[in-house]
């Protein structure tokens, strides 16, 4: 509705109406209602913003979007947007440009803009350093109340954050000092009676996952990034550890499901590009799975005799699968929110040996019943409600350890999920059921 209304201002040339109507949205909403115009009404409707307000609109636009309003744009506009973004929503959109682009867009900003961004695209992609921001507000121990206020008042628009100042002495991080206590102190207080000098903190080379954690373990707004030396470098507000947070999700549910990483939305993907992400690990996954045929076919004499063993196969091999990515699933889940650790190792496996065990019997009771009732075959029943319990139970172990061990080993947990998993189990569970099986039957 929105959407065809400014059409409708666009396509009657009502340009004042229309100026007025997209005055009226914050920032993100404008962004989302500029998404489904064509590169040449964008490019029009996009000239039309606030100027104040168009370095934000163009930050919550997609890759696309902003891409094709490059495109568009003058040099001289080109840089009064990346003058006016913050520094890290630039190194973001840089990020993804080609060199010869990068150099190019570089060259139509200010001196200290253009300062800021070589110095955080230097960082590694998975640093604290490379989602910083350097607008922040820095504060001396010998300013009081009062001149900490008059300057939120003079920079605190061009500053990420106004609810937490930043305690500098010689480049050094010594505390921090809230907005809630600056207003309600007299303002001749001076800040080094007020500032916390315990504060949470990250190193510009620590992994950005683990800063976004902090934000989730302590609550904060924002945390100051320092160097090796001690030196405040930069702040990472939540917004940005929330971006770490989806992408880090993204790409773990990804694993979970055995597809490979990618930056673009569903809808944007080829198929060709989703085939492409997917095809090696079932490739993997499938012939793995040849392990699982070959073991089958070294009991094709056990089949002959007992032909309704077969029939027993796709459950045991399904609920030994389905057990496996639970504990895989809850493990790598607490693995994720730090609420897991590998000095948990034992005290995981014990709970799970437990639950495995709790499970195991009720399955094995219920399957054991009906098979008895059905076939009226009680050899047959304890077969499989014994093939069951274990099966069970080391689904569950293998479930709960590889992701652990993952962990340990520096590799991402998410990894060992349902299908890698599944495909362990498949093969676990026939080598147990046909070995009960030969035991009892004397095949």
């Amino acid at each position: 509705m929105k959407r065809n209304c400014l059409l409708k201002l666009l396509t009657e040339k009502r340009y004042l109406e229309l100026k007025e109507l997209m005055s009226e949205y914050n920032s993100v909403d404008l962004a989302d209602l500029l998404m489904e115009l064509e590169d040449q009404e964008l490019a029009m409707v996009f000239r039309m913003i606030d100027k104040d307000k168009a370095a934000e609109v163009f930050a919550y636009m997609d890759d696309d979007q902003q891409q094709a309003l490059l495109g568009s744009f003058t040099n001289q506009e080109v840089g009064h947007i990346l003058d006016a973004m913050y520094t890290d929503d630039a190194v973001d959109l840089l990020e993804d440009m080609p060199a010869n682009v990068v150099n190019r867009l570089l060259d139509q900003v200010s001196k200290d803009t253009r300062s800021d961004i070589n110095r955080l695209l230097k960082y590694p992609e998975d640093s604290a350093g490379s989602i910083m921001t350097v607008e922040y507000i820095d504060v001396t121990p010998q300013m009081t109340v009062q001149q900490v206020l008059d300057k939120i008042r003079r920079v605190g628009i061009h500053s990420e954050t106004v609810y937490t100042c930043y305690v500098v002495e010689k480049r050094k991080l010594k505390g921090i000092i809230t907005a809630e206590a600056l207003m309600t102190h007299d303002g001749d207080l001076l800040v080094e009676e007020l500032m916390e000098e315990k504060y949470v903190f990250i190193r510009t080379t620590d992994d950005r996952e683990e800063a976004a954690n902090l934000f989730r373990k302590y609550g904060l707004i924002a945390i100051p990034v320092v160097d090796q030396e001690g030196y405040i470098v930069g702040i990472v507000t939540f917004d940005d550890a929330m971006d770490v947070l989806t992408e880090e999700t993204t790409e773990d549910i990804h694993k979970m499901a055995a597809i490979s990483s990618s930056e673009d939305s569903y809808l944007k993907t080829s198929v060709f590009g989703h085939a492409r992400q997917r095809i090696m690990w079932l490739l993997i996954l499938m012939f793995s799975a040849t392990v699982t045929g070959a073991i089958i076919t070294k009991y094709e004499n056990a089949f002959t005799a007992i032909p309704l063993l077969v029939s027993f196969i796709p459950m045991l091999m399904d609920t030994g699968g389905n057990c496996g990515s639970q504990s895989s699933t809850l493990i790598i889940r607490g693995l994720a929110v730090d609420e897991l650790h590998f000095s948990d190792f034992f005290t995981i496996i014990w709970k799970e040996f437990r639950v495995a065990l709790v499970v195991g019997a009720a399955l094995a009771m219920a399957n054991g019943l009906r098979i008895y009732l059905v076939y009226r075959n009680f050899a047959m029943a304890m077969v499989i409600a014994t093939s069951l319990v274990v099966t069970i139970v080391i689904a569950k172990l293998v479930g709960c350890i590889l992701p652990i061990l993952a962990k340990q080993l520096h590799m991402d947990p998410a990894i060992m999920a349902s299908p890698l998993i599944t495909t362990i189990v498949d093969t676990c569970s026939i080598v147990i059921y046909f070995q009960i099986a030969t035991l009892v039957f004397h095949l």
